[in-house]
């Protein structure tokens, strides 16, 4: 189903398109580590808060577009202004994936901003970078295979939209909404980062290496959970908001479970090992995705109670 946004103008000023690029663009110091979904190893996962769990295998690389959209011109070098206005011209919304997840990203930042302005928590919205095959980061380099992710190091969200392709065609979560999720779920990443939850978590783990997966995993729900929360206050918003029907949400329902580590543990390897599980099951992802939903509140979002 398509997303009714109230509002189609779309800004571009917090995006970095490195499409086309190589490993050129912005980013850089850091650790040189190699791409890889639901990777184990403590400081590795710290540096990727990536969105799929289990067997390195989330990231699509494939350059092409869900629901028949076009990725655009941006892939050969598109600047900021010709990608601006592409994204404004009639229909670019459902036209055009890349922006499609501008828009929503654009209506995270108004709806986070007032929510923290409300909560009189100091706020900044992170960047949204598009890529192809590999980039620099403040985490060190990665690559198109570790799927979108979200780096606390330079605050930004990373994308390489083949995903999307693969999201559809392997783990079957189809609509405009699933992608959305994904993108709030990123989002959500940022938001453990300025409310102190990252290096929190980055302590327990330390402190307790044993229990690392089972922080991983905490982190990854509660970021499910406040894409939940976003889509509420983003339905319930009166600036900048979206309208949403019940198929968007089983979009997004469907998408948060499709890339639960036992369902992307049996399909790239044929078997299930929950001691590996990083970001949580099929079942797990869904639920506090909907959990958020339903309550439109943040303060629902405490998955490090059994952790």
């Amino acid at each position: 189903m398509p997303i009714e946004f109230d509002d189609s103008r779309v800004s571009v000023g917090g995006v970095d398109d490195r499409r086309g690029g190589g490993l050129g663009g912005l980013g850089g110091g850091g650790l040189a580590i190699g791409g890889g979904a639901g990777v184990v190893g403590l400081v590795i996962y710290l540096l990727f808060s990536v969105l799929g769990g289990g067997g390195g295998s989330t990231g699509g690389g494939l350059g092409l577009p869900v629901d028949g959209s076009q990725v655009g011109s941006g892939s050969s070098g598109e600047s900021s202004e010709q990608l601006q206005q592409r994204c404004n011209t009639e229909g670019a919304l459902d036209k055009y994936t890349d922006c499609r997840l501008i828009k929503v990203y654009n209506v995270a930042d108004t709806v986070w901003k007032q929510e923290f302005d409300r909560r009189g928590i100091p706020y900044n919205a992170p960047r949204l970078v598009f890529f192809t095959s590999a980039t620099r980061t403040g985490c060190g380099q990665a690559s198109a295979s570790t799927g979108p992710f979200y780096c606390p190091a330079d605050q930004r969200i990373y994308f390489d939209l083949g995903f999307l392709q693969q999201l559809q065609d392997q783990f079957g979560a189809q609509g405009q909404f699933a992608q959305a999720y994904i993108l709030a779920h990123e989002y959500g990443h940022h938001l453990q980062t300025l409310l102190g939850t990252e290096p929190k978590v980055r302590a327990a783990q330390e402190r307790n290496p044993s229990l690392a997966n089972r922080y991983s995993v905490a982190l990854e729900l509660q970021a499910d959970c406040y894409a939940g929360v976003w889509a509420k206050l983003a339905d319930q918003s009166q600036e900048n908001g979206i309208g949403l029907t019940a198929d968007n949400v089983k979009e997004a329902q469907n998408a948060a479970a499709a890339v639960g580590d036992d369902r992307i543990q049996e399909e790239t390897q044929g078997r299930v090992n929950p001691e590996s599980f990083t970001h949580g099951t099929a079942e797990q992802r869904s639920s506090w995705f909907t959990k958020g939903y339903s309550s439109g509140n943040i303060d629902s979002c405490n998955t490090f109670a059994n952790a």
